[in-house]
């Protein structure tokens, strides 16, 4: 069957092949499902990896099939699955485990260990093919009534998972009533984050570089939430004419922001990083202030990445209500198709070149 993969190590190596199918028998337990790939989402660590930033290949061979934002369709399963059955639609989780207490808990996307296994992404491969199998425990049902969100799946669970990571933490406080949120970027994780903030019930600005009126300023309307443009206001001025903010959620892919919005961040406050930089850019950051301030004021800087079943589950149900709270906007972000995987060199064009594609993603197949 195709498959859209990588040579691991070797930038611009993104090719189609040919690839074995995969057979529902692997999974010893009987817990099998095979699903049927109808679209994967695309985004900068696909981009990333194919520029040999990161990324191995599964032991015993030299590529990499690219793609961890699956949505699918079951269409077999083994004689001991349970939670779902042939014609649900479905997403599956990315991390894998290792060998660590966390990986065998459940807790995967939180391994100690320095070895991780991710679909699509480090020594297991992704979903950009047609099918794939997998145990029942990384499969998650999607309600029929989200079918049209499909591939904002995973990094919904991802969004879930920095918010809730940072609520857990705050437990430390016995009373936390955060009133004032940031999210720095508005790419999918920053809007998706932009979300969960709102359902939470918090006064959130998302940051962009973008001028408004455009249509990541649309969707935080929609979402009512306030847009700001980093081109007017700068973080740190935002902060001054708002006041500093109870949680951050930093979403940009710059190194750069991450740092600065430790500036912006208000007593007992959480600043989450979610982004990955494969770079090796420095910034100077006014270190002495920033470390009075933070210890005076018991800040938090979170660390995360990644999501395991239960956020992906979190996720869903903060999209369900999305659905029903803001009908129509989160659609909004899915902005840029990309019909067959044969059409594998349009999916990298947008990802490289392309400044306005918000969210890529492949049709695969139809049901």
């Amino acid at each position: 069957m195709k498959a859209i993969a990588v040579r691991p190590g070797k930038s611009g190596s993104v090719h189609l092949r040919d690839i074995p199918d995969p057979n529902i028998n692997s999974i010893i337990d009987g817990r099998g499902v095979r699903v049927k790939v109808l679209k994967v989402g695309v985004d900068a660590t696909d981009r990333e990896i194919n520029d040999a930033l990161y990324g191995n290949s599964p032991p015993g061979d030299d590529y990499l099939v690219l793609g961890h934002e699956c949505f699918g369709i079951v269409q077999e399963i083994g004689p001991n699955v349970r939670n779902v059955k042939v014609g649900d639609y479905v997403t599956a989780t990315v991390r894998r485990p290792g060998g660590s207490i966390y990986d065998q808990i459940g807790t995967y996307d939180m391994t100690s260990e320095e070895t991780y296994f991710e679909r699509g992404i480090n020594l297991l491969h992704g979903y950009l093919t047609e099918q794939f199998v997998d145990g029942e425990n990384y499969i998650v049902r999607v309600p029929k009534g989200l079918k049209h969100l499909h591939v904002l799946m995973e990094p919904m669970s991802c969004a879930a998972k920095a918010i809730q990571q940072a609520f857990e933490c705050q437990r430390r406080m016995k009373v936390w009533q955060p009133r004032r949120a940031f999210v720095l970027g508005a790419g999918q994780i920053g809007l998706l984050s932009t979300l969960v903030l709102k359902l939470k019930g918090l006064e959130v600005f998302t940051l962009a570089r973008g001028l408004a009126p455009n249509l990541k300023s649309e969707i935080v309307a929609g979402l009512e939430s306030n847009y700001v443009s980093t081109q007017q206001t700068s973080l740190v001025d935002l902060a001054k004419r708002v006041g500093k903010a109870d949680l951050i959620v930093d979403a940009t892919g710059s190194s750069h922001i991450a740092f600065e919005a430790m500036q912006a961040l208000g007593h007992n406050g959480v600043l989450v990083w979610t982004s990955i930089t494969g770079g090796i850019r420095q910034t100077e950051v006014p270190s002495d202030k920033i470390n009075l301030e933070w210890v005076l004021g018991n800040k938090l800087l979170l660390g995360s990445v990644n999501a395991n079943r239960e956020h992906f589950e979190a996720g869903i149900r903060d999209l369900a209500l999305g659905e029903v709270m803001f009908p129509g906007v989160l659609e909004r972000i899915l902005t840029n198709p990309v019909h067959g995987l044969d059409n594998y060199q349009e999916m990298m064009r947008l990802l490289v070149e392309d400044n306005s594609a918000l969210k890529v993603y492949v049709n695969v197949a139809s049901e």
